[in-house]
């Protein structure tokens, strides 16, 4: 795979003009459209393009253009950002379509065994569908006509398990039209159920898998330190010198060998020949080097290069000449389109200020705020009517509590740091804010906001918001006198010049500036405060709302007190000399806007302290894994997220993590060193980090690893959890026998299997068979070691074997069917076996049936309750004030009367329990009954 982003004219015409995906095979070397409906799938023998058109904020097409060449895709599953795309890239057997691959009648299902790789970007390549495919190391997918298995291997990742149900729940809707069962089998984990029988019998019978094979798909090269060649005329020169930016001449071309990824850097001014010649070399350098041929290879266009390519550089100083330029083209290309509409365009400014309507995510009203200011080695508690003020000089807490939409409490916990603050007292408030952090079990999203980089979040929660100088805790007053410095705090018999700019409720922030007329501008509102007197000042290019909420401003720093408006040019006397006297001010806006960034996600490694990141492209809220630590970058802000799964004194090192970005993205990206930085963590995520993402907030009760996750949200599925290395395989293997010996006696039971089995496996009955008694061999043979041990020799043996077809025998006669479609035999095997695990069968509508019986009896509910086994709603909700004892606590719902469940939940209680299991559980929570 390789790839370049370039912003040029399209080679193909009528091609790249809006955002979207194209792709082309190459057959007879020329280019030739893919039906949609084949988008993903890539065959071994054919090479493709692939045309990503991307649209900025700004207007500007973004072309991303990758050479996808048979046979294997990038290791760098990150980097793939076309193949990520289409979800999943399913690489079929070898052979090609353009070669003669042909694809399967429709009408005729036909088995196929997929090995799937990728914790984010998911590749799935078919194998031969033999036993000797599988290993402990992989995943793998087993589709037949009327069930899917996925098969975990001992020692497979998580997070691959997790992307190879989005395969499944793929493959069950495009060639099962969404109507088929799905089971899991864990391998080395054996239990006494149908699912793991069915999967071994379509293999012809259980018998040990193989270790792994290595191949070309398992050598993963490792990142190394970058090394910078530069190309004349086909040869390559090392540049032993310190990488950065100024080497890169644009009549040139480079190759940076990174290890597991080569870059072409490309110059803007250079010829075509010079490019050509640049690859040819690069061919050449991957032979010499004895690299695999699955390295990839990224070429980049100077001026458009990627996250990734610059942070190999020890300094790339950002300019924001670019952007600015095409602000300004764009402003002259609207301006001209204008005129000839015949609008009137004398109005249009090169100095007004962008209007943006556009109100962000802000944390829902209604909370209660709590601040404190840092005072010294304590913290004092702000009272309510000085809520909104805050003094440069100081450090303050501030936690808002507030409820979302499904009633959940919540909670925003940040720390203010002023301009003008001490060291010390930064250190500080930084320790009190993890240690309430720390006291809340970590459920606060916590931010740190330095002054004059207020998030809307933030501002909005304070009506009014003023920043005023100087500071009140005793730190900066010590420091003050100590310094012999002038103590500029803000007093209410004092004079002082307050600007109010902004007017919306997420960016009214309101600064206090020095008391000379310097500080004037004609776009703005100004509060003269002048000992008992108080004045308005309107700039003729202020707006009407500026003007209102100057008034609410001047009533919040002293209430009551009347207030004199004067516009700019009516002034008197006494107005001036409250600021030393008239003086030329500005009449311009000053620009705070830093242009439009995409957000970006980053996964990353401390490699010898030094921060090394990679971008997950096209992301989505799937790529947040639990057992990950997350950082999203929107220019304006940085989120430090991090999954349920990590530990804990991980979590402790968010905010290292996340300054460690920050200094590397204020040297490569141009952000603020400044920048709003959170640490948030799943399951608490806020309003204004979701947005971000298309979110689905019921992931957020679901527990568990990704692949339990996944399984709950696509399938309504719950995993019995991983297999686990037991040194004792008595107990497995027993439950391994019982399962294979009722499928033994039942052969009826699996007929329906009969089509899908390999030609190699012979006659069904006699695998099954055979299973069965090797199966029940192993598990005398595992008895007759642990008997030997207490003595009790061959008639033990032979005792272990009669019990375990005594249970057999016995629960048949007395188990009756479940919903599953396992025999009555194996039912009661399970039954036995495992009483507390209630199946995971789908159902052909991808529903899960999760009705389970209360663990207290019902006779155990009517003795404590005078005969009583049905209650009302109001004695059944957790917070009620006469409350039901003898129930099981955790099925509340199970208690109530059919007619009064059809008025909680809106549905039957059949209904209510064909839901997946999650959604049960959000339904109970909503309703108190949890």
């Amino acid at each position: 795979m390789s790839n370049a982003k370039v912003v040029l004219e399209p080679a193909f015409q009528g091609v790249g003009h809006k955002p979207g995906t194209e792709i082309w095979r190459i057959e007879d070397f020329k280019p030739v459209p893919l039906p949609k409906s084949d988008y993903g799938k890539f065959y071994c023998g054919d090479s493709y393009i692939v045309l990503q058109t991307t649209c900025n904020k700004g207007g500007a097409y973004l072309l991303d253009i990758h050479f996808w060449i048979g046979k294997d895709s990038s290791q760098d599953e990150a980097g793939t950002a076309a193949i990520k795309t289409f979800k999943p890239c399913i690489i079929p057997m070898e052979g090609g379509f353009a070669s003669g691959f042909k694809k399967p009648e429709e009408e005729k299902f036909e088995t196929r065994l997929y090995i799937c790789k990728g914790k984010r970007a998911i590749r799935v390549k078919e194998v031969p569908f033999s036993r000797s495919s599988l290993n402990h190391d992989d995943v793998f997918i087993l589709d037949t006509e009327k069930k899917i298995y996925q098969f975990n291997g001992a020692n497979s990742n998580i997070q691959e398990r997790a992307k190879a149900l989005e395969v499944i729940q793929h493959l069950k809707e495009k060639y099962h039209d969404g109507v088929c069962n799905v089971a899991i089998v864990d391998d080395g984990k054996l239990q006494a159920e149908s699912d793991s029988g069915e999967f071994w019998v379509l293999f012809g019978g259980f018998a040990p898998i193989g270790k792994k094979a290595t191949s070309d798909d398992d050598v993963v090269l490792e990142t190394t330190a970058p090394k910078l060649y530069s190309i004349n005329n086909g040869q390559l020169k090392l540049e032993d010198i310190v990488l950065t930016k100024s080497i890169l001449e644009n009549n040139k071309c480079f190759l940076l060998d990174c290890g597991a990824e080569l870059f072409v850097w490309v110059g803007r001014v250079t010829q075509v020949e010079d490019r050509k010649t640049a690859s040819a070399a690069v061919e050449k350098f991957i032979i010499k080097e004895n690299r695999p041929k699955t390295t990839r290879i990224t070429q980049v266009i100077q001026g458009y290069e990627n996250h990734t390519f610059k942070s190999k550089f020890e300094s790339w100083p950002v300019s924001n000449t670019a952007g600015n330029a095409s602000t300004e083209e764009g402003r002259i290309k609207v301006t001209a389109l204008l005129k000839q509409k015949g609008v009137d365009v004398k109005g249009i400014s090169k100095s007004s200020a962008p209007v943006n309507d556009e109100v962000p995510p802000l944390l829902d009203g209604g909370g209660k705020p709590e601040v404190w200011c840092i005072n010294g080695s304590a913290k004092t508690a702000l009272p309510k009517e000085e809520l909104g003020k805050f003094y440069s000089g100081d450090c303050y807490i501030v936690l808002y509590t507030y409820h979302s939409g499904d009633k959940k409490e919540e909670f925003y916990l940040t720390y203010w740091i002023g301009k003008h603050s001490l060291q010390e007292d930064q250190e500080m408030v930084f320790q009190m804010t993890n240690t309430l952090w720390n006291s809340m079990k970590g459920r606060p999203v916590l931010g740190r906001i330095y002054q004059g980089k207020e998030p809307p979040q933030f501002v909005a929660l304070f009506q009014p918001m003023v920043i005023l100088k100087g500071g009140i805790s005793s730190g900066y007053k010590k420091f003050v006198e100590e310094k012999g410095l002038k103590d500029e705090t803000y007093c209410a018999d004092g004079i002082a010049l307050i600007r109010v700019s902004g007017t919306s409720v997420h960016n009214n922030k309101t600064l206090q500036v020095d008391a000379v007329s310097m500080s004037l501008s004609s776009t703005d509102c100004f509060i003269l405060q002048s000992k008992n007197a108080m004045f308005i000042w309107i700039g003729n290019s202020s707006s009407y709302e500026q003007q209102q909420w100057a008034g609410k401003v001047a009533e919040f720093l002293k209430p009551g007190v009347a207030v004199k408006h004067c516009k700019e040019g009516t002034e008197n006397s006494t107005f001036w000399s409250a600021i030393g006297g008239k003086q030329n001010y500005t009449s311009k806006n000053v620009s705070t806007d830093v242009g439009i960034r995409e957000p970006h996600l980053y996964t990353f490694s401390l490699r010898n302290g030094k921060l090394e990141v990679t971008e997950v492209f096209n992301f989505s809220q799937d790529d947040l894994l639990t057992e990950d630590t997350m950082i999203l970058d929107t220019h304006s802000e940085v989120f430090v997220w991090m999954g349920q799964g990590v530990e804990t004194k991980e979590k402790q090192k968010a905010f290292e993590i996340g300054e460690k970005y920050v200094e590397h993205a204020v040297a490569f990206e141009g952000i603020s060193p400044d920048v709003p930085l959170y640490k948030v963590i799943e399951g608490n995520e806020p309003c204004f980090f979701r947005t971000y993402f298309s979110w689905d907030s019921t992931r957020s009760v679901i527990h568990g690893n990704s692949f339990e996750k996944k399984l709950s949200v696509l399938f309504g599925m719950r995993s019995e959890g991983g297999p686990k290395s037991s040194g004792d395989g008595g107990p497995t293997q027993r439950a391994s026998a019982l399962a294979a010996l009722s499928s033994a006696l039942n052969p009826s039971s699996q007929g329906k299997q009969s089509d899908e089995r390999p030609p190699s496996s012979g006659d069904g009955g006699h695998t099954q068979r055979a299973s069965a008694m090797a199966a029940l061999s192993s598990s005398i043979n595992t008895s007759s070691k642990s008997q030997t041990q207490s003595h009790s020799g061959q008639g033990s043996q032979r005792a272990a074997a009669v019990a375990a077809l005594s249970n057999v025998l016995t629960a048949e006669g007395s188990h009756s069917p479940h919903h599953s479609r396992a025999s009555p035999t194996a039912d009661a095997a399970k039954t036995e076996l495992a009483p507390a695990s209630p199946p995971s069968e789908i159902e052909p509508d991808g529903t899960e049936d999760g009705r389970t019986e209360p663990d207290v009896s019902q006779e155990q509910t009517a003795n404590e309750n005078g005969g009583q086994t049905i209650f009302s709603y109001e004695r059944l909700i957790s917070k009620s004030t006469d409350p039901v004892s003898g129930i099981d606590y955790k099925r509340r719902e199970t208690y109530l009367a059919d007619s009064e469940f059809q008025t909680v939940f809106g549905m039957t209680k059949e209904e209510f329990y064909e839901q997946p299991r999650w959604k049960q559980e959000l339904q109970k929570k909503k309703a108190d009954l949890f």
